[in-house]
């Protein structure tokens, strides 16, 4: 049987789901069909400018955000898991307009990985989100970063500016900040909150590998440097330095060795 509905549609369908707890089962469901077959591999849907979101959070400015402190109050610890779940809830769009803005140059193989990935980053978001109201909180009471998707519209040109920030530097990020978190978390009895990080830690190696290995792939193809070629990218598309210290074992482990990203630390 010949599936009616293209892979794009689908996603584009998933992308402009406002609602949080829908868009992740969206993404799931995207994910899910294309796995078996029941989406075509054609891309005759343009993807949308930006996703849609709900009116919660309020999006501020990252210089506007509150400092949401390292203690173990009540309220720094909602902060901290809000915080984590906007995240989350901003990657399963990342990973959905990945697959759907580039997989018609990059394949079926890049669909899929990144169709896996923005499942993986919704129940990354669903377990948050039940972990936030679980302490009496939801997603949206508090005020949230506005500059994550700004990266996706930086870099909508180019699937290689896109692999290089988004999975290889800002998901390389959290490799290096959730082990101190982990430890900060466990250090508070928190062993709930222990095994969400946990799980989203080695997902996020996973998510790293994936980038990297495509990255690599794309610079093959036109006979560059993979580390020469994401340092003139991470220069053009990222503000700021790459901020040490990093987790350099993780980091190995997907993929993403010292000769990428030594010399560019701020």
């Amino acid at each position: 049987m010949i599936p009616e509905r293209s892979v794009s549609s689908a996603i584009r369908s998933a992308l402009l789901t406002s609602n949080p707890r829908a868009k992740a089962m969206a993404a799931r469901d995207v994910a899910r069909s294309w796995r078996l077959g029941r989406l075509a591999a054609t891309f005759d849907t343009v993807m949308p400018v930006r996703p849609a979101w709900p009116d919660a959070p309020q999006l501020l400015d990252p210089r506007d955000m509150p400092r949401r402190g390292k203690g173990g109050s009540e309220k720094g610890r909602v902060a901290l898991w809000h915080a984590l779940a906007h995240i989350e809830f901003v990657a399963i769009d990342l990973a959905l307009d990945m697959a759907g803005r580039f997989g018609a140059e990059m394949g079926e193989e890049f669909v899929a990985d990144f169709l896996a990935v923005a499942a993986d980053e919704a129940m990354h978001f669903a377990l948050l989100d039940r972990k936030l109201r679980a302490l009496g909180s939801f997603y949206g009471e508090l005020p949230a970063h506005a500059g994550l998707w700004e990266t996706a519209e930086r870099t909508s040109h180019d699937v290689a500016a896109r692999l290089a920030v988004v999975p290889m530097v800002l998901e390389a990020r959290g490799l290096d900040v959730t082990p101190a978190m982990l430890e900060r978390v466990r250090g508070q009895g928190d062993a709930h909150g222990a095994k969400i990080l946990e799980r989203i830690l080695d997902d996020e190696i996973r998510h790293v590998a994936i980038g990297t290995k495509h990255f690599i792939a794309d610079s093959a193809k036109y006979g560059e440097s993979p580390e020469i070629r994401w340092k003139s990218l991470v220069r053009q598309h990222f503000k700021g330095g790459l901020k040490a210290p990093f987790n350099d074992s993780a980091r190995l482990a997907a993929g993403l060795s010292l000769d990428f990203y030594s010399n560019l630390a701020s």
